[in-house]
């Protein structure tokens, strides 16, 4: 009986539940402008108990719906960053309900908090890179992009050859919002000159990428992001910037200025961005070099000084959207363009000491050189990406093209004057080089996880660059300019890469590991046609890269890692072309380059913020810059060779110190030891190496009424590059200071580069003939002025949306 009477109970209970009807309830949050908040937190609470019954986020769109409701009495909670959490009044849920738009409520409070708390430090170490946090910097104000990298830790701007190094190492690929950067170091220096720091939010230097990065740059890649708004509906940035060089014997129009906007535009499913920026530079260059000759019984003692003005107007601007299709399906579009209008002057004194039979006479060169070169670059992008599910499974895809064009009119006038100071001979020559690159790519990439602790990474890359480089030299005799064919030259460079990778990760309690392997298929081919020299090279290599952590504990972490990496030589590196510089002295490249192989390998330990690394490179087939000298002629010339063998090892330190709540140093120490060997360079062995180190501070002092002081400093000591000696230590002191304004949407800075004026280099060439010694100046000293105010709705966001555009649009190229 008892049975039964629980089987009847049982029944009654179930009949009642079949025959309850479930609800549904749906809805929309929207900011105070009706626009809809993608991605709050959405809860329904039982009443009166306040129990919570369900819960989830709104959509991009800020709509949400709940089904399968009991009837019954219900409230609301919306919550979302930067906004009041709002509750609804309580309702009675007995059918299907649309309720009324829920209203958000900008919280000011806890955006001026979040705001505060979420300031990042100028350097953050992270677990596979180092990143600078330019916007947050004051002495980086009013800067260039390539003077703001001399300040990064690590990284060393060789303006001898015009060479970005990383941990002095050189061979870095430079990549702007992800895209692998094509060009060579020259033209990558004047885009990163034309660059205002106030279009940068951050610079991340990866020494040991994985394989999902191209293989090329043995030292690394250096990547650029620029500055992206965060916020939904309409908001920007605009800026204003003016500097002035103040340099010694040095001429008074030093002066650079430049405006900045950057907007952003969230709506719906669409998001709009763009930044544009107008900026003028001037600068000043004095190189002053001594060396010696001897042939034929004449010794020969020169001493040149060249004096280089260079003064320009750049434009850049980029205009890109994303469409959110889906929760899960993103497409973004990217535009962006620079162009930039150089003029330089230069003049040089070459004086000549002679003495042949004990007879000694004194001869010199003056000459005038001027140069225009108008430089344009425009690069497209179409990006999609498909994320399979919210743990991070997805696939995207990614084509570019990329075109840059330089055009550059050059003009040297030289006289020849005896030890009278009497004319003696006049030289008039013109160079035009029209040089041009077509750069196609596209990838796919994707990202698999297994589970929560095993995670899988794929990818198909193939690049195609094509570079027309046509040199035309002519001198002007008899009254007419006639074209010297000796010099005069038409190089085309093609270079296709096929590259296949695959990453996998698995994660256990304590350790961590991520192995995997690139293969990269290259076919190049450096033809000069005028001289009919054509090189033709196809070769297939595998980078292999492997990463293990260890994690001790909560706050201490061992990781080890290992990768091999590539650097081509570029098609100015390859291009023959004889650069006349001045009556003794050219730049030539060489087309017999090979490719220069590099094994990475590191050790690396930290206790919570502090951090030390221990690294090896071993580099075969060094690309270098080595200087050829005629005696007989007296000519020198610089060219690009392969060196046999480099080594490099390094020891790394990183410790942040808060001294107060209003106090905080951020320092970076490096100790590193190079050797450069070769068995037969110029005829004979070569074998080079020093010890040296550097030192990198930062000290930040926030002061009552929203001001904050920045001072740095940095040293580089004397070191050893190839078969360069820099022979003195180059340090700079900087300082800024920011006032703060009308809620932190105005800022005012003001800061001042090399305040003592001691950022210079000095260095020598020592080996078979070659004796030299130079002196390079440049304006290194300048004081900056800036003035920014940020507009609109600047209303702090959920990070999820937010992350996936920006990886969208700025993890390109690079995986």
């Amino acid at each position: 009986m008892k049975t039964l009477f629980m089987l009847i109970a049982c029944l009654l209970v179930c009949g009642v539940s079949f025959a309850q009807k479930f609800n549904k309830l749906s809805g929309k949050v929207v900011d105070e402008k009706g626009l809809g908040l993608p991605f709050a937190v959405v809860k329904i609470l039982n009443s009166p108990d306040t129990t919570v019954v369900k819960s989830g986020a709104a959509n991009v769109n800020g709509e949400f719906i709940f089904e399968d409701l009991k009837p019954g009495n219900y409230q609301m909670q919306v919550s979302m960053i930067g906004y009041k959490i709002k509750k609804t009044a309580v309702f009675n849920l007995n059918a299907d309900v649309k309720i009324p738009d829920i209203l958000m409520e900008t919280d000011a409070k806890q955006l001026k908090d979040v705001s505060i708390q979420g300031r990042k430090p100028y350097i953050e170490h992270q677990m596979d890179k180092t990143v600078v946090n330019v916007e947050n910097s004051i002495v980086s104000s009013g800067s260039t992009a390539l003077e703001v990298l001399e300040k990064a830790p690590g990284v060393q701007i060789d303006r001898q050859s015009e060479q970005i190094k990383l941990n002095n190492k050189s061979g870095v690929t430079i990549m702007i919002d992800g895209k692998t950067n094509f060009l060579s170091g020259a033209d990558v220096t004047t885009l990163l000159s034309n660059m205002s720091s106030d279009q940068i939010a951050t610079i991340e230097l990866i020494t040991n990428p994985s394989s999902k990065y191209d293989a090329s740059g043995n030292a690394g890649i250096i990547n650029i992001k620029l500055k992206r708004n965060k916020a939904f509906g309409t908001n920007g940035t605009v800026s204003l910037n003016g500097g002035q060089g103040i340099m010694p014997d040095s001429p008074k129009d030093l002066a650079r200025a430049g405006i900045n906007l950057n907007l952003n535009h969230r709506d719906g499913k669409w998001n709009i961005f763009g930044n544009g920026a107008l900026a003028r530079k001037a600068s000043f260059n004095n190189t002053f070099l001594t060396r010696t000759t001897f042939a034929n019984g004449l010794a020969s003692d020169f001493t040149q000084n060249f004096d280089r003005k260079n003064k320009g107007v750049g434009f850049q601007g980029k205009l890109g959207a994303d469409y959110y299709a889906s929760e899960t399906t993103v497409f973004g579009v990217m535009v962006d363009a620079n162009t930039v209008n150089t003029d330089l002057v230069n003049f040089s004194n070459t004086s000549i000491k002679e003495v042949q039979s004990n007879v000694s006479s004194n001869n010199s060169v003056l000459q005038d050189a001027f140069s225009k070169s108008p430089a344009n670059n425009l690069t497209a992008n179409f990006n999609v990406k498909h994320d399979f599910d919210k743990a991070g499974k997805n696939i995207s895809f990614d084509v570019d093209y990329s075109n840059f064009n330089n055009k550059k009119n050059e003009e040297f006038n030289a006289r020849y004057l005896n030890h009278a100071g009497q004319q003696t001979n006049a030289t008039l020559l013109r160079n035009t080089t029209d040089a041009n690159i077509d750069i196609f790519a596209a990838k796919t990439d994707l990202v698999l996880l297994i589970n929560k602790t095993m995670k899988f990474e794929a990818g198909l890359k193939s690049s195609y660059v094509v570079t027309h480089n046509d040199f035309l030299s002519e001198q002007f005799i008899a009254d007419m300019w006639q074209n010297d064919l000796n010099k005069s030259n038409n190089f085309v460079y093609k270079e296709n890469i096929n590259a296949a990778y695959f990453n996998f990760g698995k994660e256990w309690k304590v350790w961590q590991i991520q192995f995997g392997l690139r293969a990269e298929h290259t076919h190049s081919n450096g033809n000069s046609v005028t001289a009919n020299k054509e090189v033709d090279r196809n070769y297939l290599s595998l980078f292999p890269t492997a990463f293990l952590n260890q994690k001790l504990n909560e706050n201490n972490n061992i990781k080890y890692s290992y990768s091999r990496r590539v650097d081509r030589p570029n098609y100015q590196q390859l291009n023959p072309f004889a650069f006349y510089m001045d009556p003794y002295a050219i730049d030539q490249g060489n087309p017999y380059l090979k490719p220069q192989f590099t094994d990475n390998y590191e050790i690396g330990y930290s206790h919570k913020e502090v951090s030390l690394s221990v690294n090896y490179a071993n580099t075969k087939d060094l690309i270098t810059q080595i200087s050829q000298q005629d005696e007989v002629t007296r000519i020198v010339s610089v060219i690009r060779q392969n060196l046999g063998r480099a080594q490099n090892y390094s020891a790394n330190l990183y410790f942040p110190v808060k001294i107060t709540k209003w106090w905080n140093m951020q320092n970076n120490a490096s100790l590193y030891y190079n050797k450069f060997t070769d068995a037969n360079i110029e005829g004979a062995a070569y074998s080079a190496s020093k010890l040296a180190y550097n030192f990198n501070t930062s000290q930040t002092f926030i002061l009552p009424k929203s001001i904050t002081v920045e001072i740095s400093f940095w040293y580089e000591s004397p070191k050893v590059s190839g078969v360069e000696q820099t022979t003195i230590p180059q340090y700079a002191l900087n300082a800024g200071i920011q006032k703060s304004m009308l809620n932190k949407k105005l800022k005012l800075r003001l800061n001042m580069d090399d305040i003592l004026l001691t950022n210079y280099w000095k260095g020598a060439l020592d080996y078979q003939n070659v004796n030299l010694r130079v002196t390079n100046r440049y304006t290194s000293r300048r004081a900056n002025f800036s003035v920014s105010y940020g507009f609109g709705n600047q209303n702090v966001k959920s990070a999820r949306s937010r992350n996936t555009a920006t990886d969208d649009i700025k993890g390109r190229a690079g995986g």
